[in-house]
């Protein structure tokens, strides 16, 4: 698709970004996103909550605030005529935009045989504070601010193979809205921001290095993971996306060292509401992290540094 030749499109699809942005004043920019998928979890509610979570993170990934929602829904007609599993998973949904400050103000719904639910979000941000993905910069240290390992999780789950403890964990962090980091970074200068979801740790990492032309360097033993989540990656719990991730990154990564296999899986694991991957000066990184930990944030940690584009935009280090 050509991009649009309007000026007022600050944010477009050139660099994959999280959200689109549109100037409408010199004040005001909209974000716009969407996103939607099939249930991750068996209970209604807890699903359309992650749903919504994941569909709101996307305007906290471009330091916006979201204001509206339109509810998306596909669901089958022929099964549950009391429709008592759609009115939890809307419920569910309209719980996390009220924790959000958003409103929703209407929807869709379409006949399909698998459930699909997920938000259409319009947000807001000043056309001067709009972080994106291709803003990081050299001498940029990289933080993290949720665990990762949700597609085994849920993988695990589906198979009821997953520890209920392990499962409540990733429960707690895919349920938590990323507000928490976009909140802790007011009044520091981060450079760039994304979040971690589809393409797994490792493809939006690329994609920030790709945006910005730099070189992105990783302590893998650093990547913040869910207690017991080695079990289920020995066990081979993937989503047929860490096969399409390894692709997708392996033209531009150099591993260094001998990594084990559980941190390199960590990073192709298809995530569902991640976290927040935030690119910002050195000496902002202990005012983000106790900003992010004290507004709740499940964890927030330095993973790894920006460097000057190099022969590979990715490098991973033991």
């Amino acid at each position: 698709m050509p991009r649009s030749k309007d000026p007022n499109l600050l944010v477009g699809t050139e660099t994959h970004d999280d959200a689109g942005v549109f100037k409408l004043t010199d004040e005001i920019a909209l974000v716009q996103t969407v996103d939607f998928f099939p249930p991750v979890v068996d209970d209604p509610y807890l699903y359309g909550q992650i749903a919504a979570a994941n569909a709101l993170s996307d305007v906290y990934a471009m330091a916006g605030i979201p204001k509206t929602a339109l509810n998306l829904v596909a669901y089958p007609d022929d099964e549950d005529p009391q429709l008592t599993w759609l009115g939890k998973i809307l419920e569910g949904g309209a719980e996390r935009c009220m924790a959000a400050g958003a409103v929703i103000v209407g929807g869709h719904t379409i006949r399909d045989k698998e459930i699909k639910f997920g938000l259409s979000v319009t947000g807001i941000v000043h056309p001067d504070k709009v972080l994106t993905n291709a803003g990081a910069k050299p001498g940029d240290k990289l933080v993290l601010t949720k665990p990762l390992g949700t597609g085994f999780v849920t993988t695990a789950h589906k198979a009821n193979a997953c520890p209920e403890n392990l499962f409540k964990a990733a429960c707690l962090s895919m349920v938590q809205l990323n507000k928490v980091g976009a909140d802790a970074l007011q009044n520091l200068h981060p450079h760039g921001l994304t979040d971690i979801t589809g393409y797994g740790f490792a493809g939006h990492a690329l994609e920030m290095a790709l945006g910005s032309n730099t070189t992105l360097v990783f302590e893998l033993q650093k990547l913040p993971r869910f207690n017991g989540i080695e079990t289920l990656i020995s066990k081979r719990f993937f989503t047929r996306a860490s096969k399409t991730n390894r692709e997708y990154i392996l033209p531009h990564l150099r591993v260094e060292g001998n990594p084990d296999t559980v941190s390199m899986e960590l990073t192709l694991d298809a995530q569902t509401s991640g976290g927040l991957l935030v690119s910002l000066p050195k000496e902002e990184v202990p005012l983000f992290i106790k900003a992010a930990l004290a507004n709740g944030a499940i964890c927030a940690v330095e993973v790894g540094e920006v460097q000057a584009k190099g022969s590979h935009h990715l490098v991973f280090k033991p």
